[in-house]
């Protein structure tokens, strides 16, 4: 009797025939597809020299400025490139800039997440739909409507805030009120927070519809309540969407023009209190001053719209790395 031990080896894999050999090296070199990768490089090449176009322009027109600058660039309260030598800084639009848009930001990203966590997870289907349409609508209305009625309907009805702020917190120093039109930076701020709040609540609404159904499922079964709920399963897992939608935001925020232009009573000073009129944007000052300004004058805007661009790179380059650390936001994985 052969005792010899035998083991079982398994059949090898099968190898593809030639015929699907054949098929595969097709698709890979069929003409559309060769000439859809070819779209898509070109494309990809093209915006990066746009962007390098873009760049090479700013610097060079912004150098041409900065070298008859009489003044800092960076640390200088004057906008006069009248002057022989001209004399212009940048302080006052840099820190209206990031003043105003801090302003939005703190007003809107709350707001935006409040209505998106609704609509996803609160409100009836009936009215969740309508809702997002008209918010989708909000998002792509123009900046100069927006201005408009800003000017028209929101200036003169700040008052009443504006004396309440002084009234309570006057004593702050940041909320005192000096009385007459409230053209200030916290205007800015509001009208730049009802501008945003439609492209927050837009994106982070898509993010909070990709959460897993089992997660919500889950805690549902461990006897979480609804809010709770949102806070272990929903909130964790929207987060970085979240705050990318927040830098989209906050992106045109740092960008918006006519819109400040037409609220903002500008001048070339710092306030302490954000309910005095004055202070500047970078793209306010740009769109008020382009028109009447000589060549000196041009490339001194130009540079400060360089500042403006490396900003918003910054700004964009952050929502990427963002969105780079957690894909699972996308529901890929779900």
């Amino acid at each position: 009797m052969d005792m010899t031990k035998t083991t079982d080896v398994p059949p090898p894999a099968p190898q593809p025939t030639a015929d699907l050999k054949k098929s595969a090296n097709r698709g890979a070199t069929r003409a559309g597809d060769r000439v859809f990768l070819g779209l898509s490089r070109g494309s990809g090449i093209l915006l990066l020299v746009i962007m390098a176009a873009i760049a090479v322009f700013l610097t060079y027109r912004a150098s041409l400025a900065i070298s008859k600058d009489h003044g800092n660039f960076l640390t200088t309260f004057e906008w006069n490139t009248n002057l022989v030598p001209p004399s212009f800084g940048i302080a006052v639009l840099a820190f209206g800039t990031v003043v105003s848009s801090v302003i939005a930001m703190a007003l809107a990203v709350p707001v935006a997440v409040s209505i998106a966590l609704f609509l996803t997870h609160y409100a009836p289907r009936r009215m969740s739909g309508p809702v997002a349409y008209v918010i989708d609508l909000l998002a792509a209305v123009p900046s100069i409507v927006y201005g408009l009625w800003g000017a028209l309907i929101l200036v003169p009805h700040l008052n009443g805030l504006f004396g309440w702020l002084d009234a309570y917190l006057g004593w702050t120093g940041i909320f005192s009120w000096q009385g007459g039109a409230p053209r200030s930076m916290l205007t800015v701020g509001i009208l730049l927070a009802i501008m945003i709040l439609p492209i927050i609540t837009n994106v982070s609404r898509e993010v909070f519809r990709q959460v897993p159904r089992m997660h919500e499922e889950a805690a549902l079964a461990l006897g979480a309540t609804r809010w709770e709920v949102i806070r272990m399963s929903v909130l964790p897992f929207g987060r970085s969407g979240v705050i990318s939608a927040s830098m989209l935001g906050l992106g045109r925020a740092l960008g918006e023009t006519m819109a400040v232009a037409t609220v903002l009573s500008p001048t070339f000073d710092i306030q302490t209190s954000l309910l005095d009129p004055g202070g500047g944007t970078f793209a306010q000052n740009i769109a008020s001053k382009f028109g009447e300004a000589t060549q000196d004058g041009r490339d001194a805007l130009i540079a400060s719209g360089l500042v403006l661009f490396v900003i918003t790179l910054l700004v964009n380059g952050a929502a990427r790395a963002i969105i780079a650390r957690r894909k699972e936001y996308s529901g890929a994985n779900a």
